[in-house]
């Protein structure tokens, strides 16, 4: 099969072919106008497909260009979509012409809701002419599915994109954004349409599948993309659509925000003459985790009123994020070849693929997912079962029992009772710290004593090493700290990720804040933390470091069940 990516060589065209490389079945036809970059392109790719480099002006080509290549599909990697002048589809038609299959990676929604126009001419030639085959709004359409699949009713749908400070962006992505900043963007509000400005709207929002450490808040901005458009036709009974971008690090966010709101007052016509400078900014600014996500929010009632709130989460390690969005057109790619294509007709690809369709894409790489039901903490729920979802049932049984047992003032606290073994550090900044807080002094074999006392949606643990004795309380984060572990010594308070991996219970430092006021990174503790199973017992390993301090403590053991006091 031979495909012509027009744009073949740029950042989202080359992550394609890198992707495309690897079936043995496809002659990948990389095509721009420059064919010695079209050539080095095809020298770097790896995989049994074949490659050939081809110059191309995708504002020119026509159906007998196509036809001479030969090519079965033809995708447009190009952009930007929201300016593609007098003769937008001129693709398409040419694809129509010459008998060709066509998808493109459009971001722009008018583009996108266009492409409707030719479906009448796609279906008589038994083509598929696919809009818009990108993360948005491809992925979010099949997460919507998945997240509504018992409701009745969806009322409102909410998401966004958070890429790797250190991704990869290609120029024409910085000139649609800047194209569209402080521009109206049409969309669905209190059920009716409604008009709003682009990177004028920001929402907070944490990342964070169930059990895996999750980003930091992020601010997500509004922006211009396809599903303001598509998602209303799929679900017409939706009130509220809304989808964001979370580009960082934040302070060059919050500044685009600022000029997106020149051009909305109408100081500046357009931020479009300033791309190249965005272009350098983003290259130049750039700090913070290797690492991306994206979140979709769904809220809904069944067929007897229930109202459920769910939402999907998405996290990407280092380099396999920007591949996201083209993975869409490879899950197609691959349809085609094993014989089963999409039907006939122009359209957006919005219902041609599936979450399962993705997931054995990801499953090749290091990126996870995992749907959270947003319920309300209380008594019987249990702090940590709230926090980790999905993940709680995961975890060794004693595990489940030391954080899953019912609490309150009925039956007062649980009791679990041991033995552990304390290092402290040794410098004077360790000893001072150490004794400030009440750790434990230093020993072997230790009786210990742990109290969990819960009370609604708080956790008060008293832990007693011998005769010392030391307090904290627990409960779940808001806001900034959404799906954190709160812990508060006194003033101090932490933000703790809690993280599954291999049946053991992680907790991670992420934040942290003293009489309120938030602590830099550098401050925060550290150290491996760490709960799990050994021999049918709960065991725990607490390490905490601080910088310049070094170890602070280090204490570790097992828990069983105190036996509870015989009637009098």
């Amino acid at each position: 099969m031979r495909i012509l990516v027009l744009g073949g060589y740029g950042v989202f065209g080359a992550r394609l072919c890198r992707l495309l490389a690897g079936s043995s079945a496809l002659n990948l036809l990389v095509a721009g106008r420059d064919p010695e970059m079209a050539a080095a392109l095809c020298r770097t790719l790896q995989g049994p497909a074949r490659c050939e480099p081809v110059e191309a002006n995708r504002d020119r080509i026509d159906a007998e260009a196509l036809q001479k290549l030969g090519v079965d599909i033809v995708i447009d990697a190009s952009g930007p979509f929201q300016s593609y002048g007098e003769r937008p589809y001129g693709v398409v038609q040419a694809c129509l012409g010459a008998g060709a299959h066509y998808m493109d990676f459009a971001d722009g929604a008018d583009f996108v809701e266009g492409i409707a126009a030719f479906d009448a001419q796609a279906q008589a030639r038994g083509l598929f002419v696919l809009s818009g085959v990108s993360s948005f709004p491809v992925l979010t359409a099949a997460v919507v599915r998945l997240l509504s699949r018992d409701m009745q009713t969806v009322v409102s749908i909410c998401g966004g994109i958070a890429p790797s400070p250190f991704a990869v962006v290609g120029k024409n992505v910085i000139r649609a954004i800047a194209g569209y900043a402080g521009q109206p963007v049409k969309l669905r509000r209190d059920g009716q349409p409604a008009t709003a400005y682009a990177l004028t709207e920001t929402r907070g929002y944490t990342v964070a599948p169930p059990g895996r450490l999750p980003l930091r808040h992020t601010r997500f901005s509004l922006v211009e993309v396809p599903d303001l458009q598509v998602l209303p036709k799929w679900w017409p009974e939706v009130t509220d659509v809304w989808m964001g971008a979370g580009p960082v690090p934040e302070v060059l966010h919050r500044m685009l925000n600022g000029l997106a709101w020149l051009v909305r007052w109408r100081i500046v016509p357009t931020l479009s003459p300033f791309s190249p400078v965005f272009l350098h900014a983003v290259k130049l600014l750039r700090w913070g985790e290797h690492r991306g996500g994206m979140f979709v929010e769904v809220k809904g009632r069944t067929a007897d009123g229930q109202v459920l709130h769910r939402s999907w989460h998405l996290l990407a390690e280092g380099e396999d994020g920007p591949y996201i969005p083209c993975m869409a057109l490879q899950a197609l790619v691959r349809k085609v070849l094993a014989g089963q294509p999409p039907v006939p007709g122009a359209r957006s690809a919005a219902n041609d693929l599936e979450v399962t369709d993705y997931e054995a894409l990801f499953a090749a790489r290091t990126i996870q997912t995992g749907v959270r039901e947003h319920r309300s903490v209380d008594g019987s729920s249990g702090v940590f079962r709230q926090l980790l979802g999905a993940a709680f049932e995961g975890l060794p049984a004693t595990v489940q029992a030391v954080h899953g047992l019912r609490g309150g003032e009925a039956d007062g606290p649980r009791v679990w009772t041991g033995q552990a073994s304390v290092q402290r550090g040794a410098s004077l900044w360790a000893r001072c710290i150490a004794d400030l807080f009440r750790f434990p002094l230093a020993g072997e074999s230790m009786g210990v004593t742990v109290a969990i006392d819960r009370q609604g949606d708080v956790e008060r643990w008293q832990r007693c090493f011998g005769t010392q004795r030391f307090t904290s309380t627990l409960s779940a984060g808001k806001g900034t700290s959404k799906w954190l572990l709160i812990e508060k010594f006194g003033p101090l308070r932490f933000g703790i990720a809690l993280v599954v991996v291999a049946s053991k219970l992680h907790w991670v430092v992420r934040s942290g804040s003293v009489w309120g006021i938030p602590l830099p990174r550098f401050l925060l503790p550290g150290g491996d933390s760490h709960e799990y199973e050994l021999d049918g017992r709960f065991r725990f390993h607490v390490e905490v470091r601080l910088p310049l301090a070094g170890l602070i403590v280090r204490y570790q053991g097992w828990l069983v069940p105190k036996p509870p006091s015989p009637p009098r």
